[in-house]
């Protein structure tokens, strides 16, 4: 289970925002996506929680989990 907000990267109209889940507002806006997946992993790996990056049409397309996950996945290879 997460312990922090989870953190959005969404299309912003000056960029790209990190927005935390259920927060109307955003922490940062940056002029690119990869900025603001990077600020977002990091709030994320603080706050021990997960990371959805949406595509511009809004749609979750990647995300990472920084917490303690309940079904972490197992390597078969």
């Amino acid at each position: 289970m997460t312990s922090g907000k989870n953190q959005h990267v969404v299309k912003h109209p000056d960029g790209w925002a990190v927005t935390g889940a259920g927060n109307s507002k955003a922490t940062k806006v940056t002029n690119t996506q990869k900025e603001a997946i990077a600020l977002a992993e990091d709030i994320a790996r603080n706050q021990q929680s997960d990371t959805k990056v949406h595509g511009r049409n809004g749609k979750i397309r990647a995300g990472n989990s920084y917490g303690n996950d309940s079904h972490p996945p197992t390597d078969k290879k």
